[in-house]
């Protein structure tokens, strides 16, 4: 009867039904949505009326006629009635049917050829029951005046979005249905959700209704199969006598009614239900947060919804709480707890932010309500990869063959990434998740050293999970932790000693079966360096830790062990191992004392390493130096007893008392409480004043007690003294809060005073703690005291000494005590650094006490003595460079006999610091330092000839553009030296000069190098092809490697996207 209906007949009566005769779109505007109450019911039944006239008298719709009447007899839930919006839904539905009814039809007997295989390839014919964009439109405004007028006036208050809150239109229809007509308004919700379930079952017309109005069809659906049997109209009716109540014209806005008890219960049921099915907690999560109203998960909404912890927080009570359908609590934790584990592993990056911070707040919850099932469902299994190799059997590891996978690369840096989610992100430092990740920790601190070898992306989130711990945890428990990381204290748990962390391809890591290495010395000397590396990256790692006070604990906890180390090990020496009585008990004493040393090695080591990385900063407030000082002197109190007080002992005794020295005279301001913390020094000063066999000591001992009794109220000169000593400075530049700035070339003892309170001080303090406080002989001065005493303070203004003072500074630099020679020519660089008038006139004196100091043995003497010919040089270089260079190349007219190569290295090491200090200007002096490095390229001592051409080589890297034709020079000298020399090192500096030169001109290679390139090239490849030296070949390797970058630069420029704007004239 239909046969020949096609579907555009069907669109253009929903057209008309919906007075758009025209078949436009859109809902929101229109003589619908303008008409007000009587208008929308005069307009309604206009439509009706329009369309049933054409349906009877044009007979091109014979055929919709036809259709619409066998889906009408088919529709059971069809009732007429008077309600003029009802009548307008049920015309709506019968040709939705029909729609549906008749896409069917076509699809059924659509056949569509087969493709020709030797035409070309085409579209393939589009099924004629496709629906065109306009038509979908028609469809989806049909479907809205369905869920407006048929569906939503009949819900419950609670159950959806009432129609008033919607748009404007739905809340005219709200006013004009009327629900006490017949049928009844359960019969009408009935009907209308019964209709479009069965549009819905055609998947196109499905996608539609689906897509924008599921939540109202399974409202509807929810209150036809749960609400209690009672009448919509009869609920209506007290809301109608409120609305009477209302004064004339007054609009009272309503809030949303609160969802009825039947459909919070249904709710709950059926989200329980699917949270216990697979994959129903992300299911549940996806509803919950796009329900949220927020959009689609991962849309634009997605962030603004993941940072908003309390819908988070929401969706973290709901996954905790254990509904009433679970058999108990462990059950539904069992189904629950790895499917939120999942959720961290979303690889989408449009939901992952919004997954992983719901799944790190429920599992934070459940952790915090629930502890021991969270850690057996969560926390174990997520640290589950790195404690896989100690829940494994001994004997079964050691079956397996060397290089098997243990643990996979996926596997671990899934579980690093998880574990940095959760606890560090997470950030909620609970006594469950710090316990849960105790057993984990040496594995982390294992993985985190072997990151720090090489290139890898799990050295960060190690790092960042170690520090959050550390910070975290009581400052009891993270010292226990670092103790164990060192071996000085618990036995922390390490990767198992069969196993190894191996690079993976991915930039991770992987755990394998290790190799067994059957030579013993091997094996100790790679377990020594294994140790000695974690050791390094945890002091590394301690620095990074210095402003919570956590280094400094550390350090005063490691000089606390270093102190009972040494008491045991004294205490040790009594015992007679001759006195054991079997094999058995000497062999327990050997292993003891074999252990005892070991500890005590390991502590000096890890005392070595915290003095050199942090020890200008390692103390945070005036506790932790009280604490240092009663350590160090409680050991200098043990040494004292034990009558065994060596150099050491006594220089730290120094130190410490002069730290109570200067925190007493004024470096910091001390408070009432800070006496009091100080008062704990009070016995330990009280016993050194009485068994220190020093004068000096005990005087300063007793005046340190007797001015922290007084609270400072009394205080002796000794005590300022000593303070001024320590400090380098005046005490009252100290008290009105002034600072010294630090000169980089700081020696370790001069470090004390950089302990207070994490103030490096100025270093230039000739005259150490331990000169003032101990009998060391140094030279005199006319009335009878040190010269380098009678200089300090050093801090003092330049302007304060006299030329006598610089006569005695003169001859103190060949006093034969090293400090004493050293601090002197430290002081001379000071005040040729400041400009000194008296200074810069002595040039030449001071010339030549530096250079005859640069011939001396000791280091700290030479190096000194090279800074202040370099700090004279840079004041009158025209004078000092060319005595420089006639003593680096030997001619220089006072030297008696020839010089050695090790003082013409240093020389060199001067021409390179006053060339680095002139900069641009050395340009200057180019041709004679060329000349005098190329001269020193053909010396006879192969020392020499390696460090002129290293010192040749970044000469050059500095000249750039300034090198001119010399570089024929440089090349020729470089070539020869690579093809002739016999000594590895002389080669491997020669080609090293080639890297310099190409680091240092870059880009600028083709033009400065324009004429010897090729040569460089070509001897870089016969070097690559024909040394032996590895090293010399590693250079060549880099030097190509650096001129193919270069090369590719140049040829191959970055492309820049610009917009370049020219202004015609």
């Amino acid at each position: 009867m239909a046969g020949s209906l096609k579907l555009e007949r069907v669109v253009e009566a929903l057209a008309l039904l919906m007075g758009r005769p025209g078949g436009g779109t859109g809902t929101d505007s229109g003589s619908l949505q303008a008409a007000k109450h009587a208008d929308l019911l005069e307009t309604l039944n206009s439509n009706l009326a329009a369309l049933e006239e054409k349906l009877g008298q044009d007979p091109q719709w014979n055929e919709l006629w036809s259709l619409r009447a066998e889906v009408r007899e088919q529709a059971v839930w069809l009732e007429s009635s008077t309600d003029v919006t009802w009548s307008f839904t049920c015309q709506v539905l019968l040709l939705l049917l029909s729609l549906k009814k008749r896409m069917i039809i076509l699809a059924a007997a659509y056949h569509p050829a087969k493709p020709n295989p030797r035409t070309a390839e085409a579209a393939p014919a589009l099924s004629p029951d496709t629906l065109s964009i306009s038509q979908q439109k028609t469809v989806q405004s049909a479907l809205q005046f369905v869920i407006t007028l048929g569906l939503c006036p009949y819900l419950l208050p609670g159950v959806g979005i009432p129609l008033k809150h919607r748009t404007e239109f739905s809340a005219v229809v709200q006013d004009v249905v009327s629900p006490n007509a017949s049928p009844s308004a359960m019969h009408r919700l009935y009907g209308s959700c019964t209709a479009l379930l069965q549009i819905a079952q055609h998947p196109s017309l499905g996608n539609l209704i689906l897509t924008r109005h599921l939540g109202d069809l399974i409202a509807g659906l929810c209150q036809l199969g749960f609400c209690p049997t009672k009448g919509k109209g009869e609920q209506a009716r007290p809301l109608e006598q409120l609305k009477c109540l209302q004064s004339p014209g007054q609009e009272v806005k309503q809030p949303l009614a609160q969802a009825p008890a039947w459909l919070r219960r249904l709710c709950g049921q059926l989200l329980s239900e699917r949270l216990m099915k697979p994959s129903g907690v992300q299911a549940v999560v996806r509803g919950i947060m796009e329900g949220a109203g927020i959009g689609v998960a991962g849309g634009s909404g997605a962030e603004a919804a993941a940072a908003d912890w309390r819908k988070c927080d929401m969706v973290a009570r709901i996954l905790a709480s254990c509904p009433q359908q679970s058999l108990s609590l462990e059950d539904y934790y069992r189904q629950v707890c790895p499917q939120i584990l999942d959720l961290l592993h979303i690889q989408d990056t449009l939901t992952a932010h919004q997954f992983q911070r719901v799944a790190t707040t429920s599992l934070l919850t459940m952790a915090r309500e629930c502890p021991q099932l969270a850690g057996k469902y969560l926390l174990h299994p997520m640290l589950a990869p790195l404690l896989q190799c100690w829940d494994m059997a001994e004997m079964a590891m050691e079956d397996l063959p060397a290089g098997t996978v243990l643990v996979k690369e996926a596997e671990l840096s899934r579980c690093v990434e998880d574990v940095f989610k959760v606890y560090v992100v997470g950030n909620e430092p609970s006594d469950v998740l710090l316990e849960s990740l105790q057993p984990a920790l040496g594995v982390i601190f294992s993985l985190y050293c072997f990151t720090k070898q090489n290139v890898s992306h799990l050295r960060s989130p190690c790092q960042e999970i170690l520090l959050w711990v550390l910070e975290k945890s009581e400052r009891e428990v993270a010292l226990s932790m670092l103790e164990g990381f060192t071996g000085l204290g618990r036995t922390m748990q390490f990767l198992h000693p069969l196993c190894q962390f191996q690079v993976a391809g991915g930039g991770g890591a992987m755990i394998t079966v290790k190799e067994t290495i059957s030579d013993e010395e091997e094996e100790l000397y790679q377990k020594v360096s294994s140790e000695q590396w974690q050791m390094e990256q945890l002091v590394a790692l301690l620095t990074l830790c210095q402003k919570s006070g956590l280094a400094g604990d550390f350090f005063i906890c490691c000089l606390k062990e270093l102190t009972h180390v040494a008491a045991n090990d004294e205490a040790g020496l009594d015992d007679d191992p001759l006195s054991c009585e079997s094999l058995v008990e000497l062999e327990q004493y050997r292993s003891q004392h074999l252990m005892g040393q070991k500890k005590q090695l390991l502590v000096l080591q890890l005392v070595a390493m915290l003095c050199e990385r942090v020890s200008d900063t390692v103390f945070t407030d005036i506790v932790q130096v009280v604490e240092f000082v009663a350590v160090t002197l409680q050991r200098a109190c043990a040494s004292l007893a034990q009558g065994s007080e060596g150099t050491v002992e006594a220089q730290t005794l120094s130190m410490s008392m002069g730290l109570v020295a200067a925190m007493l005279g004024g470096a910091v301001q001390l408070k009432s409480g800070d006496f009091a913390i100080l008062k704990q020094l009070v016995p330990l000063l009280e016993e050194i004043s009485r068994i220190h066999p020093e004068p000096v000591i005990q005087e300063l001992a007793a005046d340190l007690r007797i001015t922290i009794c007084t609270h400072g109220a009394f205080s002796t000169q000794t005590v300022g003294t000593a303070a001024q000593s320590t400090l380098g400075g005046k005490i009252g530049s100290s008290r009105s809060g002034g600072q010294t700035h630090t000169n980089p070339t700081e020696r370790p003892e001069d470090k004390t005073a950089g302990l207070i309170l994490g103030q490096p001080q100025s270093n230039e303090n000739c005259s150490h703690t331990n000169n003032s406080l101990t009998s060391n002989p140094s030279p005199k001065g006319k009335n009878g005291e040190s010269t380098v005493q009678k200089e300090c303070p050093v801090g003092t203004p330049t302007a304060d000494h006299t030329p006598q003072q610089l006569q005695e500074l003169l001859l103190s630099a060949y006093d034969p005590e090293i400090p004493v020679r050293a601090a002197a020519l430290r002081r001379l660089s000071r005040l040729l650094e400041q400009r000194d008038p008296d200074g810069l006139k002595a040039q030449e004196k001071l010339l030549k006490v530096f250079l005859e100091n640069m011939e001396h043995e000791d280091s700290f003497v030479y190096l000194s003595a090279i800074q202040g010919v370099a700090l004279l040089s840079d004041v009158y270089p025209e004078q000092i460079l060319p005595c420089l260079l006639a003593q680096y190349g030997c001619t220089s007219p006072g030297t008696t006999g020839p010089q050695t190569a090790e003082t013409r290295m240093k020389v060199g090491e001067v021409l390179m610091r006053v060339t680095r200090a002139l900069g641009d200007m050395s340009c200057q002096y180019r041709a004679p330092l060329i000349h005098a490095f190329l001269r020193g390229a053909r010396d006879p001592d192969s020392t020499l000839r390696a460090s002129s051409l290293s010192n040749l080589g970044e000469l050059c890297q500095r000249l750039h553009f300034q090198l001119g034709s010399v570089i024929q020079e440089v090349t020729s000298c470089l070539t020869a030296v690579v093809k002739s020399d016999g000594e590895a090192e002389v080669r491997r500096a020669a080609v090293h000069v080639v890297v310099m030169l190409l680091r240092g001109l870059g880009e600028e290679v083709t033009e400065v190098l324009r004429d010897v390139l090729r040569d460089l090239y070509r001897l870089l490849k016969s070097v690559v092809a024909s040394d032996r030296d590895e090293v010399t070949v590693l250079h060549a390797q880099l030097a190509l490697e650096e001129l193919d970058d270069i090369m590719r630069r140049v040829l191959f420029p970055p492309q820049t996207l610009e917009k370049k704007l020219v202004v015609l004239p």
